[in-house]
């Protein structure tokens, strides 16, 4: 199955507002939470994915000056830097389709809230956990947020593939030991639920 990239996300967050999305939050504190508590302050922390979301001046606020935003929709990070302003010049910005990326460093901590449910293809997922595997830090964290078993099994007019804790943990097995588990029921804007399966992984080197 071929990849959707940076041509549909573009046109998703051209044409929508936040209140249309279904992942807007008013404010990301699962992430932050569980950011914050795997990777203390001043770590270097990636969000993959990060789109429009917010996390990015929370974690400023809360004492992190090392921080990237990839995604593969220059539009939205363009959307993200207009809203944080001059705050912006603080953060690094990547526009990559994530799984052709390849990082120049380490990180360590590595946020994921709902992309990984995208790669419905096993050579993608592989893929995914490869790049982790190469970018987190030994000692350092992964955090992700994906739909649970019983969660959408689509978003944005796309296939997800859904995940329980397990699951994921046996996934990044044995690189990385599954730390913390979670559950969140997400609730859409327009007051859907969508059930979420949270994981912190952290690297064994």
């Amino acid at each position: 199955m071929e990849r959707v990239t940076a041509p549909h996300w573009d046109a998703v967050y051209a044409a929508k507002t936040a209140a249309d999305l279904s992942w807007t939050q008013p404010e990301p504190a699962a992430s932050l939470r569980l950011v914050t508590g795997a990777v203390p302050a001043p770590g270097s922390v990636i969000d993959i994915g990060a789109g429009t979301s917010t996390l990015i001046e929370h974690l400023l606020a809360a004492g992190y000056p090392d921080l990237t935003a990839l995604d593969v929709s220059a539009h939205a990070l363009a959307l993200a830097q207009q809203r944080l302003g001059p705050t912006a010049e603080q953060v690094c910005w990547l526009v990559a389709d994530l799984l052709a990326w390849e990082p120049s460093r380490t990180y360590d901590g590595w946020h994921d809230r709902a992309v990984i449910h995208f790669l419905v293809d096993p050579h993608d997922r592989d893929r995914y956990i490869a790049l982790a595997t190469r970018a987190v830090a030994g000692g350092g964290a992964i955090v992700i947020g994906t739909f649970a078993a019983d969660g959408p099994a689509q978003c944005s007019g796309l296939p997800t593939a859904r995940y329980d804790a397990d699951a994921l943990g046996a996934l990044f097995a044995p690189t990385f030991a599954l730390e913390h588990t979670e559950r969140e029921q997400h609730q859409t804007p327009w007051g859907v639920p969508q059930s979420f399966t949270w994981v912190v992984l952290r690297h064994r080197g």
